[in-house]
């Protein structure tokens, strides 16, 4: 068993659990009296849920000073409501109130590390996909394969016409550069996973984290916000437009499977489609000799079909998008103007704001080029990406409904979540 059997998984647990620590309410005593804990001003008390369903958090009218609390949490309801929507339609329905058992110690555990339910949600989302894909691995049959080759062949003819087909000149000019097509590789194999987990844990940190009034981190004072003003709100629709992107991508890749490029090379398959495909001349750098692959992607449980839509750009272009134009404190995003030859006097944004663009821009690109020269993907796989991300982006509340379920989930568990 190669070294990265061990080597991968703890990077991500690694990373998973790095963010747990650094995103950790510093200022709450986890092992403190049960007795203080209902007077104890956490991050928790200082916020709660909007009645409009949204599941943003907005800030108790407190005093933080004077260590004041809302009248209201002085005595906890058993039940809340919530408001769900189906299209145009909003209904009002009950469920339980979880902060009753704010006082567990599970609840305690959460409250003094948030991020640990970060970690829950992101296992969930990634290993409900995985199960998807590994049925979907499992299940298939020689004449999906077919299908699927055909699907890549229709691909092309399609990019053909728009004249894009550009895959096999990419992946040649990056073939002449060996040590160039190794790091490529590498990129392809190693960032996705890693990459969107390390984003998630610095996005928490952004908007939530450095929102938190009631601790003092560097450069700013206990009570000033010095975060995003996008606040949870903007990492909480981030997380939930990755679990739409898993789903659409899930129903996508089930009803029309499609093959990579690099597996049209197959020198066993035959047929007419068979002998096609190899005329392309596309070549599996990832997999084949001297290759990076990942023990994510190589094994019997792992969808080879799932080219369309491209999730690796999907997610990378949700994380550039998100970085490029994610709100910045004030201090931040003061313009200058400067005098430049011809233009005259110009306005430009920030070093903050370019930053921002600039790192929000090549991250996805790079992982366009990985993609293509590894000739894992089609250019319009993607595209399918980027319209998977940019509907999931726009329909991400969709899985407010689901906050009822979770709420019996963890009543049943005796459990509440910050």
């Amino acid at each position: 068993m190669s070294a990265g059997a061990f080597i991968e998984p703890l990077v991500v647990i690694t990373l998973l659990f790095g963010g747990v620590y650094v995103n950790r309410n510093s200022n709450y005593q986890l092992l403190g009296k049960r007795s203080d804990a209902r007077n104890e001003k956490t991050a928790d008390d200082l916020w709660e849920y909007s009645s409009d369903g949204s599941g943003s958090p907005v800030p108790i009218a407190a005093s933080v000073e004077e260590g004041l609390l809302s009248p209201r949490l002085q005595e906890e309801s058993r039940w809340r409501t919530r408001e769900i929507g189906i299209l145009s339609a909003k209904f009002q329905v009950v469920s339980p109130n979880t902060r009753v058992f704010r006082d567990y110690f599970l609840s305690r555990l959460l409250i003094k590390f948030p991020f640990l339910v970060e970690v829950w949600y992101w296992a969930l989302i990634y290993w409900v996909y995985q199960l998807g894909r590994a049925f979907s691995a499992l299940t298939l049959v020689e004449g999906t394969v077919n299908v699927a080759r055909h699907h890549a062949l229709q691909v092309i003819h399609l990019e053909q016409r728009l004249r894009i087909f550009w895959e096999p000149a990419i992946q040649q000019a990056f073939l002449k550069h060996e040590t160039t097509m190794h790091w490529i590789n590498r990129i392809y194999s190693f960032i996705h996973i890693p990459g969107t987990i390390f984003f998630l844990a610095w996005l928490y940190y952004y908007t939530t984290v450095r929102n938190r009034v009631d601790e003092r981190q560097a450069e700013k004072d206990v009570g000033e916000v010095a975060g995003s003003p996008g606040g949870p709100a903007l990492f909480q629709a981030r997380r939930r437009t990755m679990a739409v992107c898993n789903l659409l991508a899930f129903i996508v890749f089930t009803a029309w499977p499609c093959m990579p490029p690099r597996l049209l090379s197959d020198p066993g398959a035959r047929g007419a489609d068979a002998d096609q495909g190899r005329t392309y001349g596309f070549v599996d750098t990832v997999h084949g000799k001297g290759g990076e692959s990942s023990v994510w992607t190589q094994n019997k449980f792992c969808n080879q079909y799932a080219a369309m839509p491209s999730l690796h750009f999907g997610y990378s272009l949700l994380i550039g998008l998100t970085v490029a134009l994610i709100p910045l404190a004030p201090q931040h995003r003061r313009s200058r103007t400067i005098a430049l030859p011809l233009l005259g006097r110009t306005r430009l944004p920030s070093t903050r704001r370019l930053l921002c663009m600039l790192v929000g821009s090549l991250y996805p690109f790079t992982i366009f080029i990985a993609i293509v020269a590894t000739a894992n993907h089609f250019i319009l796989d993607a595209v399918a990406g980027a319209c998977v991300c940019a509907a999931a982006w726009h329909w991400n509340s969709i899985l407010l409904n689901l906050l009822p379920v979770e709420d019996y989930f963890l009543w049943c568990l005796r459990i509440h979540k910050p």
